[in-house]
């Protein structure tokens, strides 16, 4: 399970470069974040169920924030 984690991280590591060279700097900062919690979490060795529960809180602070974003700072046909 720690291998997934660190494969997470790799590829958040690898859009934050791409979000990067596009010049997107606010993506760019949440995806290093990331990174870097998968990472941390990779190299932990903790067991199994402990890993799901991270994940699972994880995705519900991500679910959380992102329909905040969605709702209340993106402006909808917006340029």
């Amino acid at each position: 399970m720690d291998n997934m984690f660190k494969l997470c991280g790799f590829w958040t590591g690898i859009f934050a470069v791409m979000f990067f060279i596009g010049g997107m700097m606010p993506a760019t900062v949440i995806f290093v974040a990331s990174t870097i919690f998968f990472l941390l979490l990779g190299y932990l060795n903790l067991t199994e169920r402990m890993y799901m529960y991270m994940f699972g809180a994880y995705l519900m602070i991500f679910m959380v924030g992102f329909s905040y974003y969605s709702t209340f700072i993106h402006v909808q046909g917006g340029h």
